[in-house]
This record gives structure tokens, sequence and C-alpha cells, in this order.
């Protein structure tokens, strides 16, 4: 496992008590870094923050004044905020788009839409402030192709793609790297919101004929949190198994 240097550098993952994001802090913190989990579900964010001796703050990514509170906070307690990654999302129900529920559609945008909004709003005037900051937003590849049965993820996802693009080039004139990844599937509890026809679709569609591994999926992203990503911004990295076309 490559080493990365995270020492004395402050993280937020949101979405850190599972999944990719518990992920991510875990390798986050093996890297040195001081970390802050946020998630919604307060049992479950203390128990992981314990296991990973980083900070568990319970909160809901679309209550923008709990967002700017949270990082407050976070520059106050670590005294500084160097990293912010956006794992916190929703799959949300499988049906065609003519059938969708309205309210799933307005919830699944809520949580990955706004809720990346809010988060990255909350912390990049911190960042600027110090002309330093990393940001990796999680997107996917169904926000490239569109997954049938998932427009309303898909949808979301494309617009964390374009969201995170737009960032990259707005504060490229500062120390601060903002880009996106668009993992395939991973085995997560999100897989529990999905038809198992759905899952079976997903697969079907990765030439690597797996899953991916959320220990892959964290390597990536630790990096691109690291000073050594110094110049791309902007950009999407696949995590695709090699499904993405472009």
């Amino acid at each position: 496992m490559n080493t990365y240097d995270m020492n004395g550098q402050v993280a937020v993952v949101t979405g850190g008590a599972q999944g990719i994001g518990y992920a991510v802090a875990e390798r986050l913190r093996q890297s040195g870094a001081t970390v802050f989990l946020w998630d919604m579900d307060a049992a479950l964010v203390s128990d992981a923050a314990a296991r990973l001796g980083a900070t568990g703050i319970a909160l809901d990514v679309t209550d923008r004044a709990a967002v700017v509170e949270a990082a407050r906070k976070v520059c106050e307690d670590g005294g500084r905020l160097d990293a912010l990654v956006t794992s916190a999302g929703l799959a949300g129900p499988n049906a065609p788009l003519h059938e969708y529920p309205v309210s799933d559609w307005q919830r699944i945008m809520a949580v990955n839409v706004d809720g990346t909004l809010n988060c990255c709003q909350a912390v990049l005037p911190h960042m600027r402030a110090r002309n330093y900051g990393r940001i990796v937003t999680i997107a996917s590849v169904a926000g490239k192709e569109g997954n049938p049965g998932a427009s309303a993820y898909s949808a979301s996802k494309a617009a964390v793609i374009g969201m995170t693009k737009s960032m990259g080039k707005e504060n490229a004139d500062l120390d601060i790297a903002i880009n996106t990844v668009t993992p395939a599937a991973a085995r997560t509890r999100i897989f529990e919101q999905m038809s198992q026809e759905h899952i079976d679709f997903m697969l079907s569609k990765i030439p690597r004929g797996r899953f991916l591994e959320l220990g892959e999926a964290a390597s990536m992203i630790c990096w691109l949190c690291t000073s050594e990503n110094s110049f791309t911004t902007g950009a999407v990295f696949d995590l695709s198994g090699g499904r993405a076309t472009y």
C-alpha cells in the first residue's frame, strides 16, 4: 500500500460513517491526517469516529446552517481545514423516469447536489483565506452514462461533475485543487436502496467483471487530497473498471 503524506492536515469526510466515505477516512488517518466525519446517522458516526480515532459530527448535509457551523467548528478545533471529501449521497429507488416518484427525486437532488453545494460553499472561504485546499466530490459513472431506472441518481451525479468542473476553474488561481471521481458500483449499504435487477445490470456493464473495492476508491481519493496533487483541478477521475467510455 502506498504511503501518502497528510501529516498536520485536517480533513472532512461527509458520509464518513460507512462505505466509501469510511474507507477514505481510514486511509486519511493512516496517512497522518486529523479527520472529522460528518454523517446524519448519529450512532453510526459516533462508532466510526471511535474506531478511527476521528471526530464525529452528526448532521444532515441538506441543513445548510448546520454545515456552515460544522465547518467553523472544524477550523476552530482543528486549527485549519485542508481537505473535503463529499461522500454523503443517496441512490434512491429504481423506476423509469415517467413513473419516478417526485418526492424521491427531490430528496436525491437535495442530498447529492444541494448537499455537495452546501459543503463546498462552507469550506471554500476557509481554504481561499489560507490559499490552500483540496476538495474531492464523489460523483458516479452513472453521471456520465445514465443508468436506466436511475434517472434521479444519474442526473444528480451529472450535476456534481459539472459543479466540480466549475469550482476547479474558479479557484485555479490559488493552491486549491477541486476534482471529482466517478466510481462504478461498490458493495456498500447503498445497494439496499436498489433492486437486484439494477445491481445485476451495473455488474454486467463493468469489463473487469467485479464491483469496485472500497480500498481502491480510497487510494485514489486520498492522493487527490494531498499536496502532491498540485496541478490537476476541475478533472474527472474514473474508477469504473473499464466501463467509462469518455
